[in-house]
C-alpha cells in the first residue's frame, strides 16, 4: 500500500513514514492511492472477527481493517498492536464502543469510554502504541505540534505521555475549550508535554501548527509530526468503529447511516474511507452547530470562510475544516495540482465554489444539517426525558440532526457519542438542571495542578520558544 499527497506531490511512501512525517512536504494530506475493497466474503471475515462486539472482538476487526492499509508492520506485530490498545482496561467496556438503541431505527454508538472520554482516543491510544513501534524500530525520536478545540489535545497527550521518544507541544485557543477540556491537557506534567493557550481561535491554532509544518527547515530540525487528524492513521483507526456497527447492523440489502458531529471533517472522513471499502454503509449527515461551514457546502457548494462563533459544542466551533481537503480531492477527481490551485485560491479568497457535478457528487453521499445553541440544550433535555440517556452538547447535535434528515425509515441510522457528558458540565446542567459528575479516575480534576505557556496568534513567537525550549512548560 502507497499512499499520496492531494496536492500532487511525485512522492508514493509507505504507511510508517506517514505516520512519522503526517503532513506531506507539499502541505497537502496523504491518502492511500487506492481504497482496498472489501467484497461479500472479507465482510463476513470481518464480523466474524468482530463477533457481535465481544471480549477482544474489537481489536480482531481493527487488525483485519488496519492490515489492508499497513504491510510496513509484520502481522505479529501489527496484531499484538491492536490488542494492547483496544482492552476493557484502557476503554473500560469490553465491548470497547457498545451500541445502544434510542428509539425505534436510532442508535448511539459511545465512544466516549477511552481514556479522556472523548471519541479521539479510539485513534490516540493506536497512535501512541504506533509510535512507539516504529520509532524504535527506527531508533528515532519525534515531536509532535497539535492544535486541538478541545478533545484530540487531550486525547493526544494521554496517548503520550511519558513516552521515550515523543515530545509533545498542543496548541489550544485560550479561553475557548470547557474548563475540563482544558484541566485533562494542562494537568498533566509529564516532562515530554508542552501546552500552549493560543490568543484567537481553534483556526489560528491550527494555521500555526501548519505552518511550523510548511516552514521545512523548522519542521526538519525539530522532526515535527502531527497525531491530529491531519495524520492518515487517525482517520485510518476511527474506519474500524463504522464497521463495527455495520456489521452488527447492516447488510448488503440494509446499509446503514451514520450522523456525525463534525467540526474538522475527520470523523465523518472516515465513515466516507468505510463506505468507499465496501462496508454496508448508506447516507452519511453532517451536523453542526453555529459555525456551519460544511452544512453550508452540502446546501449550496460554496465552501465561505466565516468569523468563529463560541458555542456550547466548542469542539465544532471551526470555519476551516482541514479534512475536508481529502473529500475535495476524490470530487477533483484526485487531480492534486487542480486542488492545490484551489486550496490557494480559497486561502486568498475566502471562498471555494464547487461544480456542478461535483456538488451533485458530494449530495449523492452526504447530507447535512445545524443546531444553535438553544436548541442543543432543548435535545440535551428531551433525550434524558425521551431515553434516559444524558449527551453530551456535540452528540445532542448529532442526534438532533439524525431525527431532522431521517430519509428511509426501514434503515439503521447510528449517531456517533463523541464525548461525555462531564466534560462539558456548564452545558449540561443549564439544559437539565443538574451537574454530571466526572468519572472516579478523574474525581479530582479540578485539584490538579495546571501547567500552561499563553502566546499570542504569532508563528515567530512559536517557533522561537521551541527554537529556546522544545517542550514549552
Amino acid at each position: 500500500m502507497r499512499y499520496l499527497s492531494t496536492r500532487g506531490h511525485a512522492d508514493r511512501k509507505r504507511f510508517c513514514e506517514i505516520l512519522l512525517e503526517g503532513l506531506a512536504p507539499d502541505g497537502g494530506l496523504y491518502l492511500p492511492e487506492r481504497y482496498p475493497q472489501v467484497d461479500a466474503i472479507a465482510l463476513q471475515r470481518l464480523r466474524e472477527a468482530f463477533n457481535g462486539g465481544r471480549p477482544g472482538g474489537y481489536a480482531a476487526l481493527a487488525f483485519e481493517i488496519l492490515s489492508l492499509f499497513i504491510d510496513d508492520i509484520p502481522a505479529a506485530d501489527l496484531r499484538a498492536l491492536c490488542e494492547k490498545t483496544y482492552t476493557e482496561a484502557v476503554f473500560g467496556t469490553p465491548q470497547i464502543v457498545p451500541l445502544k438503541k434510542l428509539e425505534d431505527g436510532f442508535y448511539l454508538e459511545a465512544l466516549s469510554n477511552g481514556p479522556t472520554l472523548a471519541f479521539k482516543d479510539m485513534a490516540m491510544q493506536l497512535l501512541g502504541n504506533l509510535f512507539d513501534h516504529v520509532l524504535a524500530e527506527r531508533d528515532q525520536r519525534v515531536t509532535i505540534v497539535g492544535a486541538t478545540s478541545g478533545d484530540t489535545g487531550s486525547a493526544a497527550i494521554e496517548a503520550c505521555a511519558g513516552r521515550a521518544r515523543v515530545d509533545i507541544v498542543i496548541l489550544h485557543p485560550d479561553g475557548r475549550t470547557s474548563e475540563v477540556q482544558r484541566r485533562q491537557m494542562t494537568t498533566v506534567l509529564a516532562p515530554n508535554v508542552g501546552n500552549i493557550a493560543v490568543a484567537g481561535s481553534f483556526d489560528d491554532c491550527q494555521d500555526l501548527a501548519k505552518a511550523c509544518f510548511n516552514d521545512l527547515a523548522f519542521r526538519d530540525h525539530h522532526r515535527l509530526t502531527a497525531v491530529n487528524s491531519i495524520n492518515w492513521a487517525r482517520v485510518m483507526a476511527q474506519i474500524v468503529y463504522y464497521t463495527a456497527a455495520a456489521a452488527r447492523l447492516g447488510s448488503a440489502e440494509r446499509p446503514v447511516s451514520f450522523c456525525v458531529p463534525t467540526g474538522n471533517f475527520g470523523n465523518i472522513y472516515a465513515a466516507y474511507a468505510a463506505k468507499q471499502m465496501g462496508a454496508p454503509i448508506g447516507r452519511l449527515i453532517i451536523a453542526t452547530n453555529s459555525n456551519d461551514i460544511l452544512a453550508r457546502f452540502i446546501e449550496s457548494g460554496a465552501q465561505s470562510m466565516a468569523a468563529v462563533e463560541a458555542t456550547l459544542s466548542p469542539s465544532m466551533d471551526i470555519q476551516v475544516s482541514s479534512n475536508f481537503e481529502r473529500l475535495l480531492f476524490d470530487l477533483f477527481d484526485r487531480d492534486g495540482r487542480a486542488l492545490a490551485k484551489a486550496m490557494a485560491a480559497f486561502r486568498a479568497t475566502g471562498t471555494m465554489r464547487a461544480s456542478a457535478a461535483q456538488l451533485l457528487r458530494a449530495r449523492g453521499i452526504f447530507d447535512a444539517g445545524r443546531l444553535d445553541d438553544a436548541g442543543t440544550l432543548r435535545v440535551i433535555a428531551e433525550a434524558l426525558r425521551d431515553t434516559g440517556e444524558l449527551l453530551d452538547p456535540h452528540t445532542a447535535i448529532g442526534y438532533a440532526v439524525a431525527r431532522q434528515k431521517r430519509g428511509d425509515p426501514s434503515l439503521p441510522m447510528v449517531v456517533l457519542g463523541t464525548a461525555h457528558p462531564a466534560k462539558f458540565p456548564d452545558a449540561v446542567e443549564k439544559a437539565v438542571g443538574k451537574r454530571p459528575e466526572l468519572p472516579e479516575r478523574l474525581a479530582d480534576l479540578y485539584k490538579r495542578p495546571e501547567r500552561c505557556t499563553v502566546l499570542g496568534n504569532d508563528l515567530q513567537a512559536l517557533q522561537q520558544l521551541m527554537d529556546t525550549t522544545p517542550v514549552p512548560r
